[in-house]
């Protein structure tokens, strides 16, 4: 770190400025505005209604469960829902939009104004968990366009239009995010809540969360620089490294005395590198016009608040949406601090890893150990192990019962705990093998014989005369270096309580 004295006089640095927009595909059986269903890779165009490829005379059906995934995102992220929204044409031209238009909410989007909270890791051993808020700017029902397939070999363009009028609900994100990290802590945290809601499954693998990145620099206080949209980032670790890429290559461009070009880019996670696409100059005009096959979308607060004469089934009602909404992560974080006792950066850990809490909980279940323990035992060896592997928690190879047997020997002083971590590591290479197993055919039970112990001990004790002296003219801790040398012997198989109990008899 420079001197704080000297970073007063120089110009402040230039810092990174980022926005987010994600399309996130809404989880329903059907299409939103048709009844065509929705699946991932079935065979090209077995999934397009009428309306989908466009045919004259087909007409909209808004989807009632598209309607109420939106609303239920837009509460759980702490949006105002718009009691009326409205829907507009977008239009452009390309092949796989088979009307030339796109249905979206541009004019009056269904839910405005929201917050995200997420949470980083910081400080200086990367443990304290640093709350930071992002602004939901709104957030819009639109339909997704077809997949276009170049076929290089043939020059031709192959149209699979089963995605096209999928539900997208499209969030858009104030720029109040500088790096990589904070963008992708934030993209995680919105993953969390929406698949806790199930409106999203978020798998960004299979497109069903697409995040597009504005990027500018500026130094603070002084106006926003021109941006550049990073597009093409399918997965969160390529969006962090995508967007510090991207800063870095601003920061250059204007040291080096040039311009940032106000341009679309794509990302390429094989270089790491941001790469022209097109340039947004010539800005699009989109012509939106008002949908004129759709009314506005009128959403009720309550049951007392509907007209006479309608059916409940038949309209959306928030406070209905609101009652039914399920323990969202920050709720449960807090919940595994206050039940387990556990540090906040841990229940970070557990419930950001698909499948660890329940995992936790679990092994909880089924040993007496305390919950603190357990989890150095759940965040470090088996999720480092898993890591290391690139597994996720589904495919341990070890189950909870199993470690949690384990865990219980230990406790119950049957091993110790350095044997524990051995016995761990034999359990991950030979699945199917118990802890208790392991322990007796390779005989690593502690040993408690106190003959033995004393025999050992006696032997350390002869062969160490300048340690014994130190000992006993009042140096306490050379004791330690003697345990260290019977275990050495034991191979870390000897009672730690007893042995410690020998060796202060035997050096009194």
């Amino acid at each position: 770190k420079a001197n704080p004295e000297t970073e007063q006089l120089a110009p402040q640095q230039l810092v990174g400025v980022v926005g987010l927009e994600i399309h996130a595909q809404i989880n329903s059986s059907t299409k939103l505005f048709s009844g065509a269903p929705v699946r991932f890779s079935a065979p090209p165009n077995s999934l397009v209604s009428f309306f989908d490829a466009s045919l004259p005379g087909t007409l909209p059906v808004l989807n009632k469960r598209c309607v109420e995934a939106a609303v239920m995102t837009g509460l759980a992220l702490n949006c105002a829902i718009n009691r009326k929204s409205l829907f507009d044409r977008k239009h452009y031209f390309y092949a796989d939009l088979p009307a030339g238009y796109q249905i979206t909410q541009q004019r009056l989007p269904i839910a405005v104004d929201g917050v995200l909270t997420y949470s980083l890791l910081g400080g200086k051993k990367r443990n304290q968990v640093m709350r930071k808020n992002v602004t939901i700017k709104q957030i819009q029902l639109e339909q997704d366009s077809g997949k276009s397939l170049h076929d290089d070999v043939r020059s031709q363009t192959l149209i699979d239009l089963n995605r096209a009028g999928v539900g997208l609900m499209e969030l858009v994100m104030e720029p109040d995010m500088s790096c990589g990290e904070e963008a992708a802590a934030a993209v995680r945290e919105l993953q969390l809540i929406l698949q806790a809601l199930g409106t999203c499954q978020g798998n960004m693998s299979e497109g069903q969360l697409r995040v597009d990145a504005n990027v500018s620099v500026h130094r603070p206080g002084e106006p926003l620089g021109v941006r550049t949209e990073v597009k093409n980032i399918n997965s969160i670790r390529y969006l962090a490294r995508a967007i510090d890429y991207e800063i870095q290559r601003q920061i250059d461009v204007l040291q080096r005395g040039g311009t940032v070009q106000n341009e679309t880019r794509a990302y390429d996670s094989k270089s790491g590198e941001t790469l022209p696409m097109r340039d947004k100059e010539g800005l699009q005009d989109y012509r939106f016009m008002p949908e004129p096959n759709l009314p506005p979308l009128i959403l009720y607060e309550d049951n007392a608040s509907l007209p006479t004469g309608i059916d409940a089934c038949q309209v959306v009602v928030v406070q209905k949406i609101k009652e039914g909404l399920p323990e969202l992560p920050s709720v449960k974080r807090d919940r595994l601090v206050q039940t387990y006792g556990i540090l906040p950066e841990h229940s970070f850990t557990l419930v950001n890893e698909d499948g660890l809490v329940d995992y936790f909980e679990a092994v909880l279940k089924t040993t007496k150990k305390e919950p603190r323990k357990v989890i150095g035992w759940v965040t470090n060896e088996l999720l480092g192990h898993l890591k290391q592997e690139d597994m996720s928690v589904c495919q341990s190879p070890i189950s909870p019962s199993a470690l949690a047997e384990l865990l219980e020997l230990q406790e119950t002083g049957h091993i110790s705990s350095s044997v524990a971590k051995q016995v761990f590591q034999k359990m991950w290479r030979s699945p199917g093998k118990t802890a208790l197993q392991i322990t007796q055919e390779q005989d690593l039970g502690l040993v408690s014989d106190t003959a033995q112990l004393h025999s050992i001990c006696q032997k350390v004790v002869d062969s160490h005369p300048d340690e014994v002296h130190a000992i006993r003219s009042g140096n306490k801790k050379v004791l330690n270096k003697l345990m260290g040398l019977v275990q050495k012997e034991t191979k870390g198989r000897a009672d730690p309580v007893l042995v410690r109990a020998i060796l202060q008899k035997k050096t009194s």
